[in-house]
């Protein structure tokens, strides 16, 4: 048997005729961007994370930069992200102008550690912190917002991962935080390209997001502010609309894979992330990690099983991020997480033979 880390297709081919019909519709419609299927759009998803809130934008990446901009974060500021996230959060804060400055990660749930992001503020003297709900878990964000609070800074969580995630009962982004989200096709709710959105508790905010993601567009030809074109279109809205009606099943079949996963496999090589106490997760990936994670993730690709690694290189050990001035050992958490995780496959679609086969790869690997 041969398994696939995903297969969009799979996705299409269960709801094609509900694709085709809303992508018609929008190419029929005559209005392509901005219209009513973003506005409908918008409106679901904010309901749905539990925010007054969103706005559509062209990626998750041009997510983070609007945030931060709405917020007054540019050059001459300095913004704490964690040092295992994924570079498209470095590289949201980077294009503000401002410096990214990083903290470790908690060795045991691989999210962001709370007293490695206090030095870090304390060092820096940073105005905002870039959390990540990395692999659909959420962070401690009331640890978070403290340390941040204390220091003067303000808080805008990267979401990209976390669609349906819940933290103390309540989805990621009901907090009161400005959140940002990714709907990159593998997403757990993902579009049929780039896309990303914003979701805030604040109606000024608000209306300068809307302003930023258009050329800074207050009305037609009137232009406010700098602004930038990241707007998300109608098709793209379009289908994030169909898909937000079936999130919570297939989150929920996330749910029971991975809780076989952690059931049944015993391989004493390898070992799960702690979940952290009052979260629910997402399961937009399933991390493992082993010592030899190199030599793991050949033998399961022998027997079929595909991994992926989320993600090889910390990022201030990027060659891209040498400007940052960290040096090998600076986040020794972040590090090892990075050289030992390998990420089984995690998709709705997954057969139980399927999570079966990758089972028993998982524990006949030595």
């Amino acid at each position: 048997m041969r398994v696939p880390f995903g297969d969009l297709k799979r996705q299409y081919e269960a709801h094609a005729a509900l694709y085709d019909e809303t992508i018609r519709h929008v190419l029929t419609s005559g209005r392509h961007i901005l219209g009513r299927e973003l506005e409908a759009f918008e409106r679901e998803f904010a309901q749905y994370c539990g925010a007054p809130h969103c706005i559509g934008c062209a990626s998750g990446t041009d997510a983070i930069t609007l945030a931060l901009l709405a917020h007054g974060i540019g050059r001459d500021d300095t913004v704490v992200t964690a040092a295992n996230t994924c570079v498209p959060t470095a590289a949201g804060i980077g294009a503000t102008g401002a410096r990214i400055a990083l903290c470790d990660a908690d060795a045991e749930t691989a999210l962001m550690d709370a007293a490695s992001l206090d030095n870090a503020l304390r060092e820096t003297g940073a105005r905002a912190v870039v959390p990540v709900h990395l692999y659909g878990q959420p962070a401690g964000i009331d640890a978070i917002n403290a340390a941040a609070h204390a220091r003067g800074a303000i808080v805008i969580e990267d979401a990209a991962q976390a669609h349906g995630a819940l933290y103390k009962g309540l989805r990621i982004g009901a907090h009161g935080n400005t959140v940002c989200w990714s709907f990159y096709p593998s997403k757990n709710l993902g579009a049929f390209g780039d896309a990303g959105a914003v979701t805030t508790h604040s109606e000024d905010i608000a209306r300068c997001l809307r302003m930023l993601r258009n050329y800074g567009q207050e009305r037609r030809y009137y232009h406010s502010i700098p602004g930038r074109n990241s707007r998300l279109d109608e098709i793209q809205a379009a289908v994030l609309r169909a898909k937000l009606r079936m999130l919570e099943q297939w989150n929920a079949r996330r749910r029971v894979i991975a809780a076989r996963y952690r059931a049944s496999i015993t391989n004493p090589h390898t070992r799960f992330i702690c979940q952290p106490t009052h979260t629910t997760g997402c399961e937009h990936l399933f991390p493992l990690f082993c010592a030899k994670r190199d030599a793991a993730l050949q033998a399961l690709r022998d027997m079929g099983v595909e991994c992926l690694i989320h993600y090889p290189v910390a990022i201030h050990l990027q060659e891209a991020c040498r400007g940052l001035g960290y040096a090998p050992g600076a986040f020794p958490n972040a590090e090892c997480l990075c050289a030992e995780e390998l990420s089984l496959p995690m998709f709705p679609e997954l057969t139980d033979a399927e999570v079966d086969h990758i089972v028993m790869s998982v524990n006949s690997v030595t």
